[in-house]
């Protein structure tokens, strides 16, 4: 009997768990995603959006997503949640979402920005105020990166790490995962790649300890970590004209001193020359290392156990520039419950490996329709060499005769 009571109570426990988990906001862009959409109309010149699977998919209805459509446009669209998310209390804040590179992307933005309650949806534009900013950003070789960034009491603090995205033609999908003890994890694909402290990778605080600005570098300080060695002394020798005159040269025959003056050898450079003498340089034995201030108590520094906490998340807005267009988003999740954006993240995965069995057929025929373009120009040029070879023969015929 006492052991049913127990197993009840289990049951209890783990129905109420799961009934606390919620999903803030849900976008696998189904069939009717326009109403929930609204496009921004801060500026008149928007980059417009196409429905799409791409050319390869792994499902083609489970794959469609919204695509970027026209070259070097800013593109700026954004969607309600069904209510706010909240990173406070007990519970983590997981932010997810996929993005696929069809045009094989040289520069362009892929992440997501996540508004507060209150965003004007008609007017979201690249300095709206948001939360959270994730996911990845291309531009050339030198940014190839995954951001994350948080706004917090007004500025943007960058993520101190650098981690790189993916910029292969295929879907990936990307996840944020912020924890209540302030940890946090990226991962790609449903693999973790990196993960550390708020306090730690985010300048959220003040440092605790600042530079004394009263403290002064003491006047017989040493901070030269060399010295001119006083023993070394410059060898009787050293000192050589840079040129000299060429001992191999002769004056002319016809060279008359009266009428050209005294003839002089031209000038060489002279190999016994050395240049400018300098003593050796020995370290410095008084030498006390490079002078800092000490460092006091910062009276700016405040702790703060609620950084990165927020409670109306409210929106989730893509806002982007692309000069290469073709990107598509797609299964953008915000939940409370890690093990519900596992499961989402590994369908993605699943469907993104049959994604790429129909990416390499495509890749293969046009590599094999391209080998045959290149056979069939090379016969064709041979063929006419062939058919020049006689006429150029009985041109060269009849030019002889």
């Amino acid at each position: 009997m006492f052991s049913k009571h127990i197993i009840l109570a289990a049951l209890v426990l783990s129905f109420v768990a799961v009934v606390a988990a919620e999903t803030f906001f849900y976008e696998p862009f189904h069939a009717g995603w326009e109403k929930r959409w609204v496009k921004s109309k801060a500026k008149d010149n928007y980059g417009e959006w196409k429905y799409t699977a791409g050319e390869w998919y792994g499902d083609a209805e489970e794959d469609k997503g919204i695509q970027t459509s026209q070259d070097a446009r800013h593109y700026s669209i954004s969607a309600k949640f069904d209510k706010p998310a909240t990173s406070r209390g007990e519970k983590p804040l997981v932010l997810q979402f996929s993005t696929k590179h069809p045009q094989n992307i040289d520069c362009g933005g892929a992440y997501i920005k996540f508004l507060p309650t209150g965003a004007n949806q008609e007017d979201f534009k690249d300095d709206t105020e948001y939360r959270i900013m994730f996911g990845p950003d291309v531009c050339g070789s030198a940014t190839r990166r995954v951001h994350f960034i948080f706004n917090y009491k007004g500025k943007n603090l960058l993520w101190k790490k650098t981690l790189p995205c993916e910029t292969d033609q295929l879907t990936h999908i990307y996840t944020a995962i912020i924890n209540p003890d302030a940890s946090y994890e990226v991962q790609i694909d449903g693999v973790k790649k990196e993960s550390g402290n708020l306090y730690d990778d985010w300048d959220f605080l003040a440092p605790k300890e600042i530079p004394d600005p009263q403290a002064k570098k003491p006047a017989d300080w040493v901070d030269e970590k060399e010295i001119v060695d006083p023993e070394d002394k410059k060898p009787e020798d050293w000192d050589q004209p840079k040129y000299i005159p060429d001992p191999q040269a002769k004056k002319p025959e016809d060279w008359s001193d009266e009428e050209d003056g005294t003839w002089e050898a031209p000038q060489i450079p002279n190999p016994d020359y050395k240049g400018e003498w300098k003593p050796r340089m020995i370290p410095n034995p008084a030498y006390k290392g490079e002078w800092s201030a000490p460092l006091i108590p910062n009276p700016d520094y405040v702790f703060d156990e609620n950084v990165a906490k927020y409670d109306d998340i409210d929106y989730a807005g893509i806002e982007i520039w692309q000069v290469k267009a073709g990107t598509i988003f797609d299964n953008i999740l915000v939940t409370d419950d890690i093990d519900v954006a596992r499961e989402q993240a590994q369908k993605v995965v699943e469907r993104a490996k049959k994604e790429k069995e129909a990416f390499d057929k495509i890749e293969a025929a046009k590599r094999q329709k391209e080998e045959e373009e290149r056979k069939k120009r090379e016969e064709e040029e041979a063929r006419k060499k062939t058919e020049e070879a006689p006429a150029e023969e009985k041109k060269a015929e009849h030019d002889e005769l």
